[in-house]
């Protein structure tokens, strides 16, 4: 367990809180693990009826911390937690629903499209810049991002790198609901109940059958980027990439 990512059982809500926010909520090797652990352990808790998942601070998540991520890296090429966490979110049977607020960067935004239900305040912003980096797509965002957005608005965001905001969010379908600013919170309560008020097996079996028989496709896909990202990783053109990023970090 990590004090950055906070677990708070609400009756039969469970609330995955990241609180980095010194940071941006910039997720870690610890909080991906962590993330992993209560997302698999809830599938087996017939007392968890909804996950909601959120961020302190300005920002729901700056995405990947890329100083931690790579200074943890196994050398033998043995499975690491994200890509636990990814597996978990893809095999999900709770009802998920993210609530989104500031800047949704890399996997804060491809992890959104495992989510059953996604809340982003108004101004939010997501952005993919894998790219950027010399890094791939995860999550299977290079599966559900054309399906959703189509090709062209999908090479926009995964092949540019171009940021969008919550009203071409909700046009792709990656947002359910807008909620206005500072009413983030109040919005999501409201849903929750919704989902609560209603018979929990109902609920459960409408969420499987929603995922429908995409689940071997999407575990396969996440497989066949990994594969990509792992190899790009080790290559000298995202070296340079990570160090130009650490370098104008530093400098601004």
């Amino acid at each position: 367990m990590t004090e950055h990512l906070l677990l708070e059982r609400d009756g039969s809500r469970l609330k995955l809180i990241m609180n980095r926010p010194e940071r941006r909520n910039a997720i870690t090797v610890a909080m991906y693990a962590a993330l992993a652990d209560a997302i698999e352990q809830a599938a087996g808790d017939e007392g968890v009826r909804v996950i909601t998942l959120e961020g302190t601070g300005e920002d729901f998540t700056a995405g990947n911390d890329l100083g931690d991520f790579l200074n943890e890296l196994p050398q033998d090429g043995s499975d690491i937690p994200v890509w636990r966490l990814l597996r978990a979110l893809a095999r999900n049977t709770v009802p998920l629903v993210a609530a989104v607020h500031g800047n949704a960067v890399g996997i804060g935004t491809t992890m959104l499209f495992h989510c059953d239900l996604v809340l982003a305040e108004e101004g939010s912003r997501f952005v993919m810049p894998f790219t950027d980096l010399g890094l791939v797509p995860e999550a299977a965002s290079s599966l559900f991002l054309p399906r959703l957005a189509g090709r062209r608005a999908a090479a926009r965001h995964l092949l540019l790198g171009e940021p969008f905001g919550v009203e071409e969010a909700e046009r792709y379908g990656l947002v359910s609901h807008r909620a206005p600013a500072g009413q983030l919170a109040a919005r999501l309560n409201a849903v929750v109940a919704a989902l609560l008020g209603k018979p929990p097996v109902a609920v459960r079996l409408t969420q499987r059958l929603l995922r429908g028989s995409s689940h071997d496709e999407v575990l396969e896909r996440m497989e066949l980027e990994n594969g990509h990202f792992s190899e790009r990783l080790q290559s000298d053109e995202v070296k340079a990439a990570i160090t130009a990023f650490f370098s104008a970090r530093t400098k601004a």
